[in-house]
């Protein structure tokens, strides 16, 4: 199956049964998954439960994703939530307190936890988008990427459109990948996350001031 299939369209195939579409899923977003697991020091048997877990509650909920482009942050919501309940099996009801959550670890590693968290949740929501884009943009875009960098004399000829139209082009291309649902949700997670580092710098001075 085609490494370029957008999730929308692997969603649709694995309803109908398609078991290459699934499994497909299941190789696209795995490393999302375990990246999670290892912010909550979850390895071996336990992230494979994890893992295991997540996917059975998508066969369930498959049918009823009304945005199948918003599935990375649901599995991310999802894994994240597994985590705990195994973490609460594994210590027994006594250590709930204890729990290693991205609100309870020190600030200097729940920051790093998240920024890891947001890499892959970025990394996915960007393929997902860039699939989806028309097939200039995908050629526009990548040649704009290239390394080593091309001139856009180069990139003109390749493309076979003016120098003067790539810079007004690019901005309509990346206006697409802003406004793709995935990216939508990921820049309100990372506005999210920046509120409540900003947050937490506020307690930290207003603690310092008043001790």
């Amino acid at each position: 199956m085609r490494d370029d299939l957008s999730v929308s369209l692997l969603v649709s195939r694995a309803q109908t049964g398609d078991q290459q579409a699934w499994n497909a899923l299941v190789e696209r977003y795995a490393p999302l998954m375990w990246s999670i697991c290892h912010q909550y020091d979850l390895g071996g048997a336990n992230a494979s439960d994890v893992g295991q877990n997540v996917w059975l509650q998508l066969v369930d909920h498959l049918d009823k994703l009304r945005n199948p482009a918003a599935l990375p942050g649901w599995l991310a919501t999802t894994t994240r939530r597994e985590c705990s309940r195994i973490l609460r099996a594994s210590r027994g009801p006594h250590a709930a307190g204890q729990l290693m959550d991205v609100q309870s670890i020190p600030d200097a590693q729940a920051a790093i936890a998240e920024d890891q968290l947001l890499a892959a949740e970025r990394s996915a929501a960007l393929r997902e988008a860039f699939c989806q884009l028309p097939p200039c943009c995908q050629k526009l875009i990548a040649l704009l990427l290239h390394d080593p960098p091309m001139r856009y004399t180069q990139i003109s000829a390749q493309l076979g459109i003016p120098i003067g139209s790539i810079g007004p082009h690019r901005a309509r291309c990346l206006d697409k990948l802003r406004r793709h649902p995935a990216i939508a949700a990921l820049i309100n997670v990372e506005a999210g996350a920046t509120a409540r580092r900003s947050s937490a710098v506020v307690s930290e001075h207003v603690a310092a001031a008043s001790t």
